[in-house]
Protein backbone atom coordinates (compact mmCIF):
# COMPACT_ATOMS: atom_id res chain seq x y z
CA UNK A 1 0.00 0.00 0.00
CA UNK A 2 0.97 3.64 -0.94
CA UNK A 3 2.16 6.06 1.69
CA UNK A 4 -0.74 8.21 0.74
CA UNK A 5 -3.48 5.29 0.78
CA UNK A 6 -2.33 4.55 4.40
CA UNK A 7 -2.39 7.86 5.40
CA UNK A 8 -5.72 8.28 4.08
CA UNK A 9 -7.17 5.09 5.68
CA UNK A 10 -6.44 5.39 8.98
CA UNK A 11 -7.49 9.29 8.80
CA UNK A 12 -10.79 8.02 7.39
CA UNK A 13 -11.28 5.56 9.93
CA UNK A 14 -10.12 7.86 12.91
CA UNK A 15 -12.42 10.47 12.09
CA UNK A 16 -15.66 8.17 11.79
CA UNK A 17 -14.52 6.58 15.23
CA UNK A 18 -14.27 9.42 16.65
CA UNK A 19 -16.92 11.37 15.83
CA UNK A 20 -19.32 8.48 16.79
CA UNK A 21 -17.65 8.81 20.23
CA UNK A 22 -17.92 12.79 20.36
CA UNK A 23 -21.58 12.33 19.91
CA UNK A 24 -22.33 9.76 22.41
CA UNK A 25 -20.44 11.58 25.27
CA UNK A 26 -22.68 11.77 27.05
CA UNK A 27 -24.19 8.42 27.18
CA UNK A 28 -24.59 7.19 30.86
CA UNK A 29 -27.98 5.54 31.53
CA UNK A 30 -29.17 2.30 29.95
CA UNK A 31 -31.96 4.11 27.46
CA UNK A 32 -29.34 6.00 26.23
CA UNK A 33 -26.81 3.36 25.67
CA UNK A 34 -29.70 0.70 24.12
CA UNK A 35 -31.51 3.37 22.54
CA UNK A 36 -30.09 6.46 22.62
CA UNK A 37 -32.97 7.85 24.76
CA UNK A 38 -35.42 7.54 21.63
CA UNK A 39 -33.78 10.86 20.17
CA UNK A 40 -32.37 10.33 17.03
CA UNK A 41 -33.35 12.38 13.78
CA UNK A 42 -34.78 10.26 10.93
CA UNK A 43 -31.92 11.15 8.67
CA UNK A 44 -29.09 9.58 11.20
CA UNK A 45 -31.89 6.62 11.95
CA UNK A 46 -31.99 6.03 7.80
CA UNK A 47 -28.41 5.58 7.15
CA UNK A 48 -27.41 3.89 9.84
CA UNK A 49 -30.47 1.37 8.85
CA UNK A 50 -28.92 1.21 5.39
CA UNK A 51 -25.09 1.26 6.80
CA UNK A 52 -25.82 -1.78 8.98
CA UNK A 53 -27.36 -3.57 5.52
CA UNK A 54 -24.13 -2.21 3.55
CA UNK A 55 -21.52 -3.96 5.35
CA UNK A 56 -18.49 -4.98 4.17
CA UNK A 57 -19.90 -7.98 2.84
CA UNK A 58 -22.17 -5.67 0.43
CA UNK A 59 -18.49 -3.66 -1.24
CA UNK A 60 -16.52 -7.10 -1.34
CA UNK A 61 -18.77 -9.84 -1.96
CA UNK A 62 -21.82 -7.87 -4.19
CA UNK A 63 -20.04 -6.71 -6.85
CA UNK A 64 -17.77 -9.83 -7.44
CA UNK A 65 -21.22 -11.28 -7.20
CA UNK A 66 -22.37 -9.14 -10.47
CA UNK A 67 -18.46 -9.78 -11.76
CA UNK A 68 -19.08 -13.64 -11.61
CA UNK A 69 -23.08 -14.22 -11.58
CA UNK A 70 -24.25 -11.12 -13.28
CA UNK A 71 -27.02 -8.74 -11.92
CA UNK A 72 -29.63 -10.74 -11.15
CA UNK A 73 -28.89 -11.03 -7.26
CA UNK A 74 -30.64 -7.56 -7.89
CA UNK A 75 -34.22 -9.31 -7.50
CA UNK A 76 -33.03 -10.61 -4.05
CA UNK A 77 -34.33 -6.85 -2.86
CA UNK A 78 -37.67 -6.79 -4.87
CA UNK A 79 -39.74 -7.49 -2.10
CA UNK A 80 -38.21 -4.78 0.49
CA UNK A 81 -40.17 -1.98 -0.39
CA UNK A 82 -43.31 -3.76 0.08
CA UNK A 83 -42.19 -5.02 3.80
CA UNK A 84 -40.59 -1.58 4.22
CA UNK A 85 -44.64 -0.20 4.17
CA UNK A 86 -45.29 -3.05 6.17
CA UNK A 87 -43.53 -2.64 8.84
CA UNK A 88 -44.00 0.91 9.01
CA UNK A 89 -47.24 0.21 9.13
CA UNK A 90 -47.85 -2.60 11.85
CA UNK A 91 -44.36 -3.30 13.35
CA UNK A 92 -43.10 0.20 14.05
CA UNK A 93 -46.40 1.10 15.86
CA UNK A 94 -46.59 -1.59 18.22
CA UNK A 95 -43.15 -1.57 19.17
CA UNK A 96 -43.44 1.96 19.99
CA UNK A 97 -46.70 1.62 21.99
CA UNK A 98 -45.56 -1.24 24.29
CA UNK A 99 -42.27 0.99 25.06
CA UNK A 100 -40.13 -2.14 24.72
CA UNK A 101 -36.57 -2.24 24.46
CA UNK A 102 -36.55 -5.15 22.48
CA UNK A 103 -38.96 -6.76 19.65
CA UNK A 104 -39.12 -9.65 22.24
CA UNK A 105 -40.16 -8.26 25.14
CA UNK A 106 -43.39 -7.29 22.70
CA UNK A 107 -43.83 -11.68 22.63
CA UNK A 108 -43.97 -11.51 26.66
CA UNK A 109 -46.47 -9.31 26.61
CA UNK A 110 -48.70 -10.85 23.85
CA UNK A 111 -47.79 -14.19 24.91
CA UNK A 112 -45.76 -15.46 27.73
CA UNK A 113 -41.99 -15.48 28.56
CA UNK A 114 -41.29 -18.77 27.52
CA UNK A 115 -42.03 -17.86 23.65
CA UNK A 116 -40.17 -14.18 24.41
CA UNK A 117 -37.28 -16.54 25.34
CA UNK A 118 -37.44 -18.92 22.78
CA UNK A 119 -37.17 -16.31 20.24
CA UNK A 120 -34.99 -14.26 22.10
CA UNK A 121 -32.28 -17.21 21.91
CA UNK A 122 -33.01 -17.79 18.23
CA UNK A 123 -32.03 -14.60 17.57
CA UNK A 124 -28.72 -14.97 19.64
CA UNK A 125 -27.88 -18.17 17.90
CA UNK A 126 -28.57 -16.67 14.25
CA UNK A 127 -26.70 -13.28 14.53
CA UNK A 128 -24.33 -14.34 16.76
CA UNK A 129 -23.33 -17.03 13.62
CA UNK A 130 -23.64 -13.55 11.14
CA UNK A 131 -21.66 -11.20 13.19
CA UNK A 132 -18.19 -13.73 12.67
CA UNK A 133 -18.67 -13.63 8.69
CA UNK A 134 -19.26 -9.78 8.78
CA UNK A 135 -16.50 -8.96 10.73
CA UNK A 136 -14.22 -12.24 8.25
CA UNK A 137 -14.83 -9.69 5.26
CA UNK A 138 -12.46 -7.06 5.87
CA UNK A 139 -9.50 -10.04 6.40
CA UNK A 140 -10.13 -10.98 2.76
CA UNK A 141 -8.67 -7.21 1.76
CA UNK A 142 -5.74 -7.08 3.94
CA UNK A 143 -5.32 -10.92 2.22
CA UNK A 144 -5.51 -9.19 -1.00
CA UNK A 145 -3.53 -5.82 -0.63
CA UNK A 146 -0.97 -6.78 2.51
CA UNK A 147 -0.42 -10.52 3.06
CA UNK A 148 -1.36 -9.95 6.84
CA UNK A 149 -2.91 -13.32 8.32
CA UNK A 150 -6.67 -13.05 8.36
CA UNK A 151 -6.56 -13.72 12.23
CA UNK A 152 -4.64 -10.71 12.64
CA UNK A 153 -7.16 -8.31 10.67
CA UNK A 154 -10.38 -9.98 12.73
CA UNK A 155 -8.27 -9.54 16.21
CA UNK A 156 -7.24 -5.64 15.06
CA UNK A 157 -10.63 -4.73 13.87
CA UNK A 158 -12.46 -6.31 16.53
CA UNK A 159 -10.78 -4.70 19.06
CA UNK A 160 -11.37 -1.06 17.61
CA UNK A 161 -15.32 -2.44 17.21
CA UNK A 162 -15.22 -3.68 20.98
CA UNK A 163 -13.40 -0.18 22.32
CA UNK A 164 -16.39 2.20 20.92
CA UNK A 165 -18.76 0.12 20.85
CA UNK A 166 -18.56 -0.26 24.23
CA UNK A 167 -18.30 3.01 24.96
CA UNK A 168 -20.52 4.96 23.31
CA UNK A 169 -23.62 2.43 22.46
CA UNK A 170 -26.19 2.86 20.20
CA UNK A 171 -25.22 6.22 19.40
CA UNK A 172 -21.85 6.09 19.09
CA UNK A 173 -23.08 3.21 16.64
CA UNK A 174 -25.88 5.00 14.61
CA UNK A 175 -23.52 8.53 14.37
CA UNK A 176 -20.67 6.60 12.90
CA UNK A 177 -23.23 4.76 10.56
CA UNK A 178 -24.37 8.01 9.23
CA UNK A 179 -20.88 9.35 8.50
CA UNK A 180 -19.54 5.98 6.85
CA UNK A 181 -22.42 5.75 4.40
CA UNK A 182 -21.11 8.96 3.20
CA UNK A 183 -18.35 7.63 2.38
CA UNK A 184 -19.47 4.15 1.28
CA UNK A 185 -21.54 6.71 -1.50
CA UNK A 186 -18.06 7.90 -2.60
CA UNK A 187 -16.15 4.96 -2.69
CA UNK A 188 -18.09 3.65 -5.08
CA UNK A 189 -18.72 6.50 -7.34
CA UNK A 190 -14.85 6.51 -7.70
CA UNK A 191 -14.59 2.84 -8.24
CA UNK A 192 -17.55 2.96 -10.99
CA UNK A 193 -15.88 5.80 -12.73
CA UNK A 194 -12.31 4.37 -12.85
CA UNK A 195 -14.03 1.20 -14.51
CA UNK A 196 -15.11 3.54 -17.62
CA UNK A 197 -12.56 5.87 -17.75
CA UNK A 198 -10.20 2.66 -17.76
CA UNK A 199 -11.87 1.04 -21.18
CA UNK A 200 -9.61 1.42 -24.10
CA UNK A 201 -10.21 4.53 -26.50
CA UNK A 202 -13.00 4.39 -28.62
CA UNK A 203 -14.82 1.61 -26.72
CA UNK A 204 -17.90 3.86 -24.85
CA UNK A 205 -20.18 3.21 -21.56
CA UNK A 206 -22.61 1.90 -23.63
CA UNK A 207 -20.01 -0.01 -25.41
CA UNK A 208 -19.25 -2.02 -22.06
CA UNK A 209 -22.70 -2.25 -21.10
CA UNK A 210 -23.16 -4.74 -24.53
CA UNK A 211 -20.40 -6.69 -23.89
CA UNK A 212 -21.62 -6.96 -20.09
CA UNK A 213 -25.34 -7.79 -21.44
CA UNK A 214 -23.76 -10.36 -24.32
CA UNK A 215 -21.56 -11.86 -21.64
CA UNK A 216 -25.32 -12.27 -19.32
CA UNK A 217 -24.07 -10.10 -16.71
CA UNK A 218 -26.71 -7.34 -17.09
CA UNK A 219 -29.45 -10.31 -16.20
CA UNK A 220 -31.34 -7.99 -13.96
CA UNK A 221 -34.63 -9.53 -13.87
CA UNK A 222 -35.02 -13.20 -14.62
CA UNK A 223 -38.89 -14.50 -15.40
CA UNK A 224 -38.71 -18.13 -15.23
CA UNK A 225 -40.19 -19.84 -12.15
CA UNK A 226 -37.57 -22.65 -10.47
CA UNK A 227 -38.11 -23.94 -6.93
CA UNK A 228 -34.26 -24.15 -7.27
CA UNK A 229 -33.16 -20.42 -8.59
CA UNK A 230 -32.24 -17.86 -6.07
CA UNK A 231 -32.56 -15.38 -7.73
CA UNK A 232 -35.65 -15.10 -10.25
CA UNK A 233 -38.83 -12.35 -9.97
CA UNK A 234 -40.93 -15.06 -8.01
CA UNK A 235 -38.32 -15.89 -5.46
CA UNK A 236 -37.46 -11.78 -4.96
CA UNK A 237 -41.44 -10.77 -4.70
CA UNK A 238 -42.09 -13.10 -2.22
CA UNK A 239 -39.50 -14.89 -0.59
CA UNK A 240 -37.80 -11.40 -0.74
CA UNK A 241 -41.04 -9.76 1.04
CA UNK A 242 -40.93 -11.92 3.33
CA UNK A 243 -37.09 -12.20 4.39
CA UNK A 244 -37.36 -8.40 4.30
CA UNK A 245 -40.36 -8.58 6.35
CA UNK A 246 -38.62 -10.60 9.01
CA UNK A 247 -34.91 -8.83 9.25
CA UNK A 248 -36.93 -5.26 9.49
CA UNK A 249 -39.72 -6.45 12.02
CA UNK A 250 -38.17 -9.63 14.02
CA UNK A 251 -34.20 -8.47 13.80
CA UNK A 252 -33.69 -7.08 17.05
CA UNK A 253 -30.15 -4.95 15.30
CA UNK A 254 -33.17 -3.53 12.94
CA UNK A 255 -35.66 -3.18 15.49
CA UNK A 256 -33.86 -1.07 17.71
CA UNK A 257 -32.52 1.03 15.11
CA UNK A 258 -35.64 2.66 14.23
CA UNK A 259 -36.70 2.81 17.75
CA UNK A 260 -34.20 5.46 18.61
CA UNK A 261 -36.12 7.68 16.39
CA UNK A 262 -37.66 10.68 18.33
CA UNK A 263 -40.78 9.70 17.52
CA UNK A 264 -43.55 7.28 15.66
CA UNK A 265 -42.93 9.53 12.55
CA UNK A 266 -39.36 9.82 12.56
CA UNK A 267 -38.82 6.31 12.63
CA UNK A 268 -41.44 5.58 9.88
CA UNK A 269 -39.74 7.83 7.24
CA UNK A 270 -36.54 6.34 8.05
CA UNK A 271 -37.90 3.03 7.07
CA UNK A 272 -39.45 4.52 3.85
CA UNK A 273 -36.22 6.18 2.87
CA UNK A 274 -35.07 2.59 2.84
CA UNK A 275 -37.89 1.34 0.61
CA UNK A 276 -37.08 4.14 -1.85
CA UNK A 277 -33.44 4.16 -2.00
CA UNK A 278 -32.04 0.46 -1.12
CA UNK A 279 -32.45 -0.76 -4.36
CA UNK A 280 -31.12 2.08 -6.49
CA UNK A 281 -28.27 1.84 -4.49
CA UNK A 282 -27.73 -2.27 -4.81
CA UNK A 283 -28.26 -1.79 -8.01
CA UNK A 284 -25.30 0.99 -8.55
CA UNK A 285 -23.21 -1.82 -6.39
CA UNK A 286 -24.00 -4.14 -8.95
CA UNK A 287 -23.52 -2.17 -12.09
CA UNK A 288 -19.83 -1.50 -10.71
CA UNK A 289 -19.05 -5.12 -10.66
CA UNK A 290 -20.70 -5.40 -14.40
CA UNK A 291 -18.76 -2.77 -15.71
CA UNK A 292 -15.24 -4.16 -13.65
CA UNK A 293 -16.00 -7.12 -15.72
CA UNK A 294 -15.97 -5.20 -18.69
CA UNK A 295 -13.10 -3.46 -17.45
CA UNK A 296 -11.05 -6.91 -17.55
CA UNK A 297 -12.13 -7.46 -20.69
CA UNK A 298 -9.50 -5.11 -22.10
CA UNK A 299 -7.11 -5.28 -19.78
CA UNK A 300 -6.22 -9.02 -18.80
CA UNK A 301 -7.39 -10.39 -15.70
CA UNK A 302 -5.55 -12.55 -13.46
CA UNK A 303 -6.74 -16.08 -13.97
CA UNK A 304 -8.14 -16.31 -10.06
CA UNK A 305 -7.92 -13.39 -8.04
CA UNK A 306 -7.05 -15.30 -5.07
CA UNK A 307 -3.00 -13.75 -5.10
CA UNK A 308 -1.50 -16.97 -3.33
CA UNK A 309 -3.16 -19.51 -5.81
CA UNK A 310 -2.35 -17.20 -8.81
CA UNK A 311 1.04 -17.68 -7.39
CA UNK A 312 0.65 -21.47 -7.80
CA UNK A 313 -0.04 -20.92 -11.52
CA UNK A 314 3.34 -19.17 -12.75
CA UNK A 315 4.85 -21.48 -15.57
CA UNK A 316 1.83 -23.67 -15.64
CA UNK A 317 -0.33 -25.03 -18.62
CA UNK A 318 -3.21 -23.22 -17.11
CA UNK A 319 -1.31 -20.25 -17.32
CA UNK A 320 -0.94 -20.51 -20.75
CA UNK A 321 -4.37 -21.50 -21.86
CA UNK A 322 -5.50 -18.39 -19.57
CA UNK A 323 -3.34 -16.00 -22.17
CA UNK A 324 -4.84 -17.65 -24.88
CA UNK A 325 -8.34 -17.58 -23.74
CA UNK A 326 -7.86 -13.93 -22.89
CA UNK A 327 -7.00 -12.81 -26.41
CA UNK A 328 -9.54 -14.52 -27.56
CA UNK A 329 -12.55 -13.08 -25.94
CA UNK A 330 -10.80 -9.53 -26.85
CA UNK A 331 -10.85 -10.36 -30.21
CA UNK A 332 -14.61 -11.79 -29.84
CA UNK A 333 -15.37 -8.26 -28.23
CA UNK A 334 -14.06 -5.82 -30.39
CA UNK A 335 -15.55 -8.26 -33.77
CA UNK A 336 -18.92 -7.57 -31.94
CA UNK A 337 -18.64 -4.16 -31.73
CA UNK A 338 -17.72 -3.72 -34.84
CA UNK A 339 -20.64 -5.93 -36.28
CA UNK A 340 -23.52 -6.09 -33.41
CA UNK A 341 -25.10 -8.85 -35.11
CA UNK A 342 -26.23 -12.32 -33.65
CA UNK A 343 -23.25 -14.44 -35.02
CA UNK A 344 -20.14 -12.28 -33.29
CA UNK A 345 -22.68 -12.38 -30.64
CA UNK A 346 -22.60 -15.93 -30.36
CA UNK A 347 -18.91 -16.03 -30.97
CA UNK A 348 -18.10 -13.60 -28.16
CA UNK A 349 -20.46 -15.83 -25.30
CA UNK A 350 -18.59 -19.02 -26.53
CA UNK A 351 -15.20 -17.23 -26.07
CA UNK A 352 -16.74 -16.23 -22.79
CA UNK A 353 -17.30 -19.70 -21.68
CA UNK A 354 -13.97 -20.78 -22.09
CA UNK A 355 -12.72 -18.01 -20.17
CA UNK A 356 -14.97 -19.33 -17.45
CA UNK A 357 -13.44 -22.96 -17.99
CA UNK A 358 -10.09 -21.58 -17.88
CA UNK A 359 -11.26 -19.88 -14.47
CA UNK A 360 -12.71 -22.49 -12.88
CA UNK A 361 -9.46 -25.16 -13.64
CA UNK A 362 -7.45 -22.18 -12.78
CA UNK A 363 -9.61 -22.04 -9.19
CA UNK A 364 -9.50 -25.80 -8.87
CA UNK A 365 -12.91 -25.48 -6.74
CA UNK A 366 -11.68 -22.15 -4.79
CA UNK A 367 -14.56 -19.80 -4.75
CA UNK A 368 -12.99 -16.40 -5.66
CA UNK A 369 -15.64 -14.25 -6.01
CA UNK A 370 -14.67 -12.27 -3.08
CA UNK A 371 -11.35 -11.27 -3.96
CA UNK A 372 -12.59 -9.70 -6.90
CA UNK A 373 -13.46 -6.33 -6.37
CA UNK A 374 -10.40 -5.67 -4.08
CA UNK A 375 -8.07 -6.52 -6.74
CA UNK A 376 -9.21 -4.22 -9.10
CA UNK A 377 -9.39 -1.68 -6.63
CA UNK A 378 -5.80 -2.47 -5.68
CA UNK A 379 -4.56 -2.19 -8.90
CA UNK A 380 -5.91 0.06 -10.78
CA UNK A 381 -7.45 2.99 -8.73
CA UNK A 382 -5.03 6.02 -7.99
CA UNK A 383 -3.13 6.95 -4.80
CA UNK A 384 -5.15 8.27 -1.99
CA UNK A 385 -8.42 6.66 -3.42
CA UNK A 386 -6.97 3.20 -2.96
CA UNK A 387 -6.98 3.90 1.06
CA UNK A 388 -10.17 5.29 0.47
CA UNK A 389 -11.91 2.77 -0.76
CA UNK A 390 -10.00 0.65 1.75
CA UNK A 391 -11.60 2.66 4.51
CA UNK A 392 -14.94 2.35 3.08
CA UNK A 393 -15.07 -1.26 3.47
CA UNK A 394 -13.53 -1.22 7.31
CA UNK A 395 -16.13 1.23 7.79
CA UNK A 396 -18.40 -1.03 6.77
CA UNK A 397 -17.63 -3.77 8.20
CA UNK A 398 -17.14 -1.79 11.56
CA UNK A 399 -20.45 -0.41 11.21
CA UNK A 400 -22.62 -3.61 10.22
CA UNK A 401 -20.69 -5.41 13.12
CA UNK A 402 -20.89 -2.78 15.89
CA UNK A 403 -24.55 -2.70 15.08
CA UNK A 404 -25.06 -6.55 15.53
CA UNK A 405 -22.55 -6.95 18.74
CA UNK A 406 -25.06 -3.69 20.20
CA UNK A 407 -28.24 -5.72 19.35
CA UNK A 408 -26.92 -9.10 20.65
CA UNK A 409 -25.88 -7.35 24.29
CA UNK A 410 -29.28 -5.77 24.33
CA UNK A 411 -31.03 -9.07 24.10
CA UNK A 412 -28.77 -10.61 26.25
CA UNK A 413 -28.77 -7.94 29.07
CA UNK A 414 -33.33 -7.12 28.34
CA UNK A 415 -34.44 -10.62 27.62
CA UNK A 416 -32.43 -12.71 29.67
CA UNK A 417 -29.85 -11.17 32.32
CA UNK A 418 -32.75 -8.24 33.33
CA UNK A 419 -35.83 -10.93 32.64
CA UNK A 420 -34.82 -13.89 34.55
CA UNK A 421 -31.45 -14.07 36.16
CA UNK A 422 -31.42 -10.36 38.31
CA UNK A 423 -34.83 -8.27 37.61
CA UNK A 424 -35.75 -4.98 39.88
CA UNK A 425 -31.95 -4.00 39.93
CA UNK A 426 -30.25 -0.44 39.49
CA UNK A 427 -30.16 1.26 35.96
CA UNK A 428 -26.35 1.72 36.45
CA UNK A 429 -25.91 -2.15 37.32
CA UNK A 430 -27.52 -2.92 34.08
CA UNK A 431 -25.79 -0.16 31.99
CA UNK A 432 -22.60 -1.80 33.45
CA UNK A 433 -23.81 -5.41 32.58
CA UNK A 434 -24.83 -4.22 28.99
CA UNK A 435 -21.09 -3.21 28.64
CA UNK A 436 -19.78 -6.30 30.00
CA UNK A 437 -22.24 -7.88 27.32
CA UNK A 438 -20.85 -5.79 24.75
CA UNK A 439 -17.51 -6.82 25.50
CA UNK A 440 -18.59 -10.36 25.49
CA UNK A 441 -20.09 -10.39 22.26
CA UNK A 442 -17.43 -8.84 20.54
CA UNK A 443 -14.88 -11.31 21.60
CA UNK A 444 -17.02 -13.93 20.07
CA UNK A 445 -17.35 -12.48 17.00
CA UNK A 446 -13.43 -12.28 16.38
CA UNK A 447 -13.33 -16.13 17.58
CA UNK A 448 -16.11 -17.48 15.27
CA UNK A 449 -14.84 -15.00 12.22
CA UNK A 450 -13.14 -17.95 11.17
CA UNK A 451 -15.92 -20.44 10.51
CA UNK A 452 -16.68 -17.71 7.45
CA UNK A 453 -13.55 -19.63 5.56
CA UNK A 454 -14.30 -20.65 2.56
CA UNK A 455 -17.68 -19.94 2.46
CA UNK A 456 -17.61 -18.61 -1.02
CA UNK A 457 -19.82 -15.60 -1.66
CA UNK A 458 -20.42 -13.97 1.82
CA UNK A 459 -23.24 -12.15 0.45
CA UNK A 460 -25.03 -15.26 0.35
CA UNK A 461 -23.81 -17.06 2.86
CA UNK A 462 -25.19 -14.19 5.62
CA UNK A 463 -28.48 -14.30 3.40
CA UNK A 464 -28.80 -18.02 3.63
CA UNK A 465 -28.34 -18.31 7.45
CA UNK A 466 -30.95 -16.01 7.66
CA UNK A 467 -33.00 -17.72 5.88
CA UNK A 468 -32.66 -20.62 8.32
CA UNK A 469 -34.42 -18.43 11.00
CA UNK A 470 -35.86 -15.92 9.76
CA UNK A 471 -39.33 -17.71 8.63
CA UNK A 472 -39.82 -19.04 12.42
CA UNK A 473 -39.08 -14.85 13.96
CA UNK A 474 -41.71 -13.71 10.99
CA UNK A 475 -44.26 -16.49 11.82
CA UNK A 476 -44.66 -15.91 15.73
CA UNK A 477 -45.10 -11.77 15.19
CA UNK A 478 -47.78 -12.63 12.38
CA UNK A 479 -49.44 -14.63 15.35
CA UNK A 480 -49.03 -12.04 17.89
CA UNK A 481 -50.25 -8.73 15.54
CA UNK A 482 -53.27 -10.40 13.64
CA UNK A 483 -54.33 -13.52 15.66
CA UNK A 484 -55.50 -12.76 19.15
CA UNK A 485 -57.19 -16.29 19.95
CA UNK A 486 -53.50 -18.04 19.60
CA UNK A 487 -52.44 -18.05 22.64
CA UNK A 488 -48.78 -18.94 24.41
CA UNK A 489 -48.19 -22.51 23.84
CA UNK A 490 -49.32 -21.94 20.20
CA UNK A 491 -47.24 -19.90 19.15
CA UNK A 492 -44.39 -21.54 21.18
CA UNK A 493 -44.92 -25.12 19.52
CA UNK A 494 -45.67 -23.21 16.12
CA UNK A 495 -42.10 -21.65 15.95
CA UNK A 496 -40.65 -24.96 16.74
CA UNK A 497 -42.61 -26.04 13.78
CA UNK A 498 -41.63 -23.97 11.97
CA UNK A 499 -38.02 -24.42 12.16
CA UNK A 500 -38.17 -28.38 11.63
CA UNK A 501 -39.78 -27.31 8.37
CA UNK A 502 -37.21 -24.79 7.58
CA UNK A 503 -33.85 -27.24 8.45
CA UNK A 504 -35.61 -30.16 6.82
CA UNK A 505 -36.22 -28.25 3.29
CA UNK A 506 -32.84 -27.11 3.32
CA UNK A 507 -31.30 -30.65 3.76
CA UNK A 508 -33.15 -31.79 1.19
CA UNK A 509 -31.24 -28.93 -1.26
CA UNK A 510 -34.96 -28.93 -3.75
CA UNK A 511 -35.55 -25.15 -2.98
CA UNK A 512 -33.61 -22.07 -3.06
CA UNK A 513 -33.00 -20.23 0.38
CA UNK A 514 -35.39 -17.21 -0.40
CA UNK A 515 -38.40 -20.01 -0.07
CA UNK A 516 -37.27 -21.00 3.71
CA UNK A 517 -38.48 -17.86 4.68
CA UNK A 518 -42.09 -18.24 3.36
CA UNK A 519 -42.10 -22.00 4.48
CA UNK A 520 -41.12 -21.44 7.85
CA UNK A 521 -43.39 -18.68 8.49
CA UNK A 522 -46.42 -20.57 6.71
CA UNK A 523 -45.67 -23.05 9.06
CA UNK A 524 -45.67 -21.41 12.22
CA UNK A 525 -49.00 -19.64 11.40
CA UNK A 526 -50.77 -23.00 10.71
CA UNK A 527 -49.34 -24.54 13.58
CA UNK A 528 -50.23 -22.16 15.87
CA UNK A 529 -53.84 -21.34 14.56
CA UNK A 530 -54.40 -25.54 14.18
CA UNK A 531 -53.02 -26.07 17.34
CA UNK A 532 -55.33 -23.33 18.68
CA UNK A 533 -58.65 -24.31 17.66
CA UNK A 534 -57.96 -27.74 18.30
CA UNK A 535 -57.49 -27.24 22.08
CA UNK A 536 -60.68 -24.87 22.08
CA UNK A 537 -62.92 -27.56 20.16
CA UNK A 538 -62.15 -30.14 23.10
CA UNK A 539 -62.89 -27.21 25.35
CA UNK A 540 -59.75 -28.13 27.55
CA UNK A 541 -57.50 -25.37 29.31
CA UNK A 542 -54.65 -24.87 27.23
CA UNK A 543 -51.39 -26.23 29.28
CA UNK A 544 -48.98 -24.22 30.99
CA UNK A 545 -50.04 -21.38 29.39
CA UNK A 546 -50.52 -17.81 29.63
CA UNK A 547 -51.42 -14.92 27.64
CA UNK A 548 -49.24 -12.90 29.59
CA UNK A 549 -49.44 -9.30 31.18
CA UNK A 550 -52.69 -7.10 29.20
CA UNK A 551 -51.34 -4.47 26.33
CA UNK A 552 -51.34 -1.00 26.90
CA UNK A 553 -54.79 0.11 25.78
CA UNK A 554 -53.74 1.89 22.66
CA UNK A 555 -52.72 -1.43 21.45
CA UNK A 556 -54.54 -3.45 18.81
CA UNK A 557 -53.94 -7.78 19.25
Amino acid sequence: MRTLDLIVLVATIGFIVLYGLWKSRKTSTVSGYLLADRSLPWYTVALSIMATQASAVTFISTTGQAYADGMRFIQFYFGLPIAMIIVSAFFAPRFRNANVFTAYEYLEKRFDAKTRALVSLIFLIQRGLAVGMILYAPAVVLTVILGWDDRTTTVLMGFIVIVYTVLGGIRAVAWTDFQQMMIMLVGLFTALLVAILGLPEGISFGDSLLLAASAGKLNAVTTNFDWYDRYNLFSGLLGGTFLALAYFGCDQSQVQRYLTGKDLQQSRVSLLFNAVAKIPMQFFILLTGAMVFSFYIFTVPPATFHSENMKKLVGTAVEQKHKDAVALRQTAAYDLLKNRDAAHQAKFMEAQKQMDAVHKEATAGFNDTNYVFMTFVTQHLPAGFVGLVIAVIFGAAMSASSGEINSLATVTMVDFYQRFVKPGSTDNHYLWFSRFATVFWGVYAVASAQLARGLGSLVEAVNMLGSLFYGGLLGVFLLAFFFPRVGGTAAFLGVLAGEAAIFYTHSTGKVGFLWYNVIGCGVVVLTGLALSIFWQSASTPRPHESDGPPLPPDQTR
